[in-house]
């Protein structure tokens, strides 16, 4: 009865994978008292097949879930439509309750012909077995035997807690459950007395501003957050872990971030192959509607790299909603069990990030200072530009104060908190960062973040002159257009690295520099447009064409 009951309140089962013989364990080491006997590989090589009550009772559960999603979104316009219609009187509101009441009744019944289905399935049996094993002890060969299998990532038990490391339980000056450290916009009215008068007139607006982006802001700004776009992509994002699992040898783990919010990763590790690069760990930060299954990662990927890749809160196994300060703290906990867990060093770590990955990227190198590189593609310097970009005029107002106090990605400011090498890709035909057209490739949010950190790190090179000379070098949309210009202005590299290194062994590496006080118009125009172009490549891509392998190459640096 016990196993019945946990079939009917079990995790649904999607797959069970191969079993790898790198991961079996030896003959000579005993079980633990918790291990159950691995499913056999050969038969059991399959998405998993569900028995046929538990198949139609799943369809009809599923059904009924995608239903409560649709009348979850449309219920603002069914309360006002009900409300029109007289509908919401206390002699029409009881029946209906009946009815409802009447359904959950039977939706409970169903469930629980799919656990007697389940009951029957001896590789459910089997699956739960290992289940409730590994939540009574987590050793290695329980994890192990659990690998073997996709379901909800709900029941996953948690790999890493973000008070593991010692050091947080020691330091008073890490996370706290309210979340890590943000950088918080300025007030927009600055010298305005923060009088109680003045609370109150600002409190409609405040009100507005969080309906906004708790209810279409977030949807929009994250999209793959989604319930209806990501039960549309569920078959896409198995056979995405399939891969990444049965080809990629990928360990998946369950992080809980310090303001209870469970985030599914994936770990691909190269360490022991013979690829130099796999030495290094990079870790992805995916866009918008961007997965781990099928996102970024792919890239370092084919390129040999050790990688570990995450998924937004929200999205697919994560739990929580993609907030910055949940998005901050996620990727917390990421680095923490990269470090902690994993074994890898800061100055082993890449992190690589594409599109509005780059604010959960920024934000790493900005408080991690001592991570290796940065590589930031089809990124943005700001989310205000953008957000304009996309509603109407007249609500300008209302969105630059909705984007400041609830969804400030403030890629450009955490970046320039970062003294490390920065890579930055610049997509020449992206239809999505550009403020204008994608022809006009001066309207490239990624100009602007590319600007903004050279005129943090190299003040004087960057002043009028050299300012001048890099606009013209963003302009151009192409590799010949982008070498005329810079044979054009003669730039010698060698002087320049001879400059550049000649003050860092005077001065030290920290930023900002002031080499370039003491230069002519030239020579600050040549030594612009070379860090210009080493800190960022064209790709003659549109925004959500994957990088190609040959395309992930490390930072410049001295």
């Amino acid at each position: 009865m016990a196993k019945l009951l946990s079939c009917v309140l079990g995790p649904r089962l999607y797959k069970i994978y191969r079993e790898r013989d790198s991961e079996r364990a030896p003959s000579g080491v005993p079980e633990t008292p918790t291990s159950v006997t691995a499913p056999p590989s050969s038969s059991w090589d399959t998405y998993y097949q569900p028995r046929a009550l538990e198949k139609h009772a799943d369809s009809i559960l599923a059904l009924a879930s995608v239903f409560w999603s649709i009348s979850y979104y449309s219920s603002p316009f069914a309360f006002f439509y009900l409300y029109r219609k007289g509908y919401l009187s206390l002699s029409k509101v009881v029946p209906f309750s009946h009815y409802a009441g009447t359904l959950l009744l039977l939706l409970a019944g169903v469930a629980c012909l799919r656990g007697i289905g389940r009951w029957t399935n001896p590789q459910y049996r089997q699956f739960i077995t290992i289940l409730e094993a590994t939540h009574r002890n987590h050793s290695a060969e329980n994890k192990r035997q659990l690998a073997n299998y996709n379901f909800d990532f709900k029941s996953w038990p948690v790999d890493f807690h973000w008070e593991e490391p010692s050091s947080r339980k020691e330091s008073r000056g890490g996370p706290s459950r309210q979340g890590v450290a943000l950088l918080r916009p300025e007030p927009l009215h600055r010298g305005t007395a923060d009088t109680l008068l003045n609370r109150v007139k600002k409190l409609p607006c405040q009100i507005t501003s969080y309906l906004v982006a708790h209810t279409l802001g977030r949807r929009m700004l994250y999209p793959g957050s989604v319930y209806l776009l990501q039960k549309a992509l569920m078959p896409v994002l198995l056979q995405g872990q399939a891969r990444l699992v049965e080809e990629c040898n990928g360990r998946r783990a369950k992080l809980l971030a310090c303001d209870g919010n469970e985030i599914d990763t994936m770990f691909v590790d190269r360490r022991g192959t013979a690829e130099p690069q796999g030495q290094k760990l990079v870790i992805c930060c995916e866009g918008n509607a961007g997965f781990y299954e099928v996102g970024c990662i792919s890239t370092p990927l084919e390129a040999g790299y050790s990688v570990l890749g995450w998924n937004h809160p929200g999205f697919a196994g994560s739990t929580g909603v993609p907030f910055p300060q949940n998005e901050a703290n996620a990727m917390d906990v990421v680095v923490q069990f990269a470090i902690h867990r994993l074994g890898f060093q800061p100055q082993d770590i890449i992190i690589y990030a594409w599109s509005i990955g780059g604010f959960t990227a920024t934000w790493a190198a900005m408080s991690y200072p001592d991570i290796s590189a940065v590589i930031l593609d089809a990124s943005f310097d700001d989310l205000v530009p953008l957000a304009l970009k996309v509603m109407p005029d007249s609500w300008r107002g209302l969105v630059t104060r909705t984007v400041r106090q609830h969804l400030n990605l403030n890629n450009a400011e955490q970046l320039c908190r970062y003294q490390g090498p920065v890579l930055l890709i610049r997509r020449t035909k992206d239809e999505i960062i550009t403020t204008t057209v994608p022809e006009d490739i001066m309207s490239n949010r990624g100009n602007d973040l590319l600007l903004k950190l050279l005129q943090y790190r190299y003040p004087r090179v960057m002043a009028e002159d050299g300012l001048r000379v890099v606009r013209q070098w963003l302009e151009a949309s192409s590799q010949l257009e982008e070498a005329s210009i810079y044979s054009r202005w003669e730039v010698e590299e060698d002087w320049c690295l001879s400059v550049l290194r000649s003050y860092q062994a005077e001065h030290g590496p920290d930023f900002p520099w002031s080499v370039g006080e003491d230069m002519d118009a030239d020579g600050r125009q040549q030594l612009a447009l070379f860090l210009a172009q080493k800190h960022l490549h064209n790709f003659e891509a549109t925004h959500c064409t994957p990088l190609p392998a040959q395309n992930f190459q490390m930072p410049w640096h001295l």
